[in-house]
Parts: C-alpha cells; sequence; structure tokens
C-alpha cells in the first residue's frame, strides 16, 4: 500500500553533519549547537557565542563603528565592496569581529570573539584593529583578555594591509606580556592561516572547542604540497593537544568555568 511521504518542517529536524543522526533543533540549541548524539561541536557566530560566555546582561561593547573599507579596489568574481556589503547585510555586523568588556562567572574579562559567517571571520585592517584595541584595553584596565578564534586567515581582499595585522596584533600581546597580563585563547573551528600564525598561538593558555581544526595551510594543501599521507586526525585540536600546541580541549558546556577558573589561578 502506498503512504505518502512525511514532510519534515524546516527548522524542527536537522541532519548532524558528523554522524548523520536526524537531531531535535531545539535540542540542539538546548546543548549549545552540539550534537546531542555525537557531541560534534557545530560553529556558532560571534553574537551567539558571546551569549554562551558571558554573564547575562553584562557584555558592554567596544569599537562597534569601525568599519572596513576598500584600499585596493580590489575585484575577483565581485567587487571587494559588494562582498563586504553582502555578508554586512547577512550577518547585521560591519566585520568579523566583536570586541567588549564582560562578567564571565563574575569574573571581569575584556573579549573578543571572531565570527566565521562573515567571510569566515578573514582577518583585515578592522578585525586586525580591534583585536589589536583590545588587547590595549585589557593592558590599560588591567583585565585578564580571552580571545575565540575562528578564521580562514589572512582576508586577502586587503592584501599587505591585511598581512600587517599579524605584527600588529602580536606587538599589542608583547607589551601585555610584559605588563603581566594573563591572555587566554579559545580555539575554534577553524583557526588557520595568518590567525593562527599570529594571536592564536601566544596565549598563556590555549584552550579547543573538540574536533577544532587548527593549522597554518589546509591539511590537502600540506598532503599536495609534501605528497605524502598525513597522519590520522592530523591538524585536529586532538593531534595539537598530544603535539603540546593546546593546553586543553574543553567542551562548549564547560567553556565558562574553564575560564572562571584559569582567572582565579593564574590572574593576578
Amino acid at each position: 500500500m502506498y503512504m505518502k511521504k512525511r514532510e519534515i518542517p524546516a527548522g524542527v529536524w536537522d541532519s548532524c553533519q558528523n554522524c548523520g543522526h536526524m537531531v531535535y533543533q531545539k535540542e540542539v540549541e538546548e546543548s549549545l549547537h552540539c550534537c546531542p548524539e555525537c557531541g560534534h561541536h557545530r560553529r556558532v557566530n560571534a553574537r551567539t557565542r558571546i551569549q554562551q560566555l558571558v554573564d547575562p546582561g553584562s557584555f558592554e561593547e567596544l569599537y562597534a563603528d569601525l568599519a572596513p573599507t576598500d584600499p585596493l579596489k580590489f575585484k575577483d568574481r565581485v567587487t571587494y565592496k559588494d562582498r563586504l556589503k553582502d555578508a554586512q547585510r547577512k550577518t547585521g555586523e560591519k566585520d568579523a569581529v566583536i570586541v567588549g568588556k564582560a562578567f564571565i562567572r563574575g569574573r571581569s574579562v575584556v573579549l573578543a570573539v571572531m565570527n566565521s559567517e562573515f567571510i569566515m571571520a578573514s582577518m583585515g585592517s578592522v578585525a586586525g584593529e580591534k583585536i589589536t584595541r583590545a588587547i590595549e584595553r585589557a593592558t590599560e584596565d588591567d583585565l585578564p583578555l580571552a580571545i575565540v578564534t575562528a578564521s580562514g586567515g589572512a582576508r586577502m581582499q586587503e592584501g599587505m594591509v591585511s598581512l600587517m595585522q599579524m605584527a600588529k596584533t602580536s606587538a599589542a600581546l608583547a607589551k601585555f606580556d610584559d605588563a603581566g597580563g594573563l591572555y587566554i585563547v579559545v580555539a575554534t573551528d577553524p583557526t588557520t592561516a595568518g590567525v593562527a600564525a599570529s594571536f592564536a598561538s601566544l596565549g598563556d593558555v590555549i584552550l579547543a572547542e573538540p574536533g577544532a581544526m587548527m593549522g597554518f595551510a589546509g591539511p590537502r594543501v600540506i598532503a599536495n604540497t609534501i605528497k605524502q599521507e598525513l597522519p590520522d586526525g592530523f591538524q585536529t585540536a586532538e593531534f595539537m593537544l598530544k603535539h603540546g600546541f593546546v593546553d586543553r580541549i574543553v567542551n562548549r558546556r564547560d567553556l565558562r568555568r574553564e575560564i572562571a577558573r584559569l582567572i582565579d589561578y593564574c590572574g593576578k
């Protein structure tokens, strides 16, 4: 007997990209956007991440007026200006980083969060400037600094201006370190290229979410370059933990507690 196929209402059920199970969207949201079946950590935007990390109502956004320009008049398939407008329309943000002061379980902190939904959180002049200002603010106010990293690397549409941000953020962190500041990195999927080679690798403590991809070039690029088969799990957070690049892998539901504990143990 023919039975009509049941339609699944949009936004109610979803398929986990890791285990393939059909999961109830509400359960995923209640699990902080982690799969309730396998625990796979999905990517989340910066506003969602901030809501998950900070004490309710405590986030005070800084430098929200900074917006990117088009110094090179860059064009590939579309112009850079059009690409920026499209990203701004889709995300409601001016660029790929949100910075502010907040409390995490009662501990005051300067927080910067990268938004992978904005041109894959590529680091251009504004992203680098906001990260640098966050570091300088933490130095001035004598507060711990936490940066949640997620990026595809430098923003090619800004050329050398983008690459300069690696040195600028690293120099600011050197001054922060000289002042005795505590810098915590939370590396999420993916943390790669210029970001991985600069401020994402300079934390006093580097935490990572389970399964996050971390490294400079992608594994396919490396494999094609050296013509060798790469180890299992290459460039995952677990691989980086084993080889000493990451200090601890922390489940998303435990990040608030872990950051607060680090501030208590390692802060002034």
